[in-house]
């Protein structure tokens, strides 16, 4: 299994209820990642997600399984690329724990069981994600991620 370890933390200032909506609606989700955090029978432990690309062909980009699920306080996640979803080695692990401090929400993205190349992209691509999703939750106004 792979070890490397990517780790992110951001201060917001927002209530965990809406930090930990943002994670998990798609229509809000949409608006700041320009995908859709989508299960298929809600965000139960052991029930299949996918993070699909809200444009008109609606790209399915990553796949998982929901492996914990503590509202407004973490969700865990399985992560891999839909083609490799049968070959549980290729999973990547992603946490996503709120906590408040103060008046503010720190919230500190954890992804882990990553090979070198994965863990490349995605240390690229979540500061963006989260970034974008600081701003449009303090200004209403995301950030083009993918500028």
């Amino acid at each position: 299994m792979d070890t490397e370890k990517f780790v992110y933390v951001t201060y917001i200032a927002a209530t965990p209820e809406k930090v930990w909506q943002a994670l998990i609606e798609g229509e809000i989700t949409r608006q700041y990642w320009a995908h859709e955090n989508v299960p298929e029978a809600g965000w139960k432990p052991g029930t299949k997600w996918q993070h699909v690309a809200a444009n008109e062909q609606r790209t399915v980009k990553v796949i998982g399984e929901v492996l914990e699920h503590i509202p407004q306080k973490r969700l865990v996640l399985s992560w891999v690329g839909p083609s490799n979803f049968a070959d549980k080695t290729r999973h990547t692990r992603v946490a996503m724990d709120i906590e408040t401090v103060g008046d503010m929400v720190r919230l500190t993205i954890t992804h882990d069981q990553l090979n070198p190349e994965t863990a490349a992209a995605i240390s690229k691509g979540w500061p963006r994600v989260i970034s974008s999703l600081k701003s449009f939750l303090e200004t209403g106004k995301p950030l083009d991620v993918f500028a």
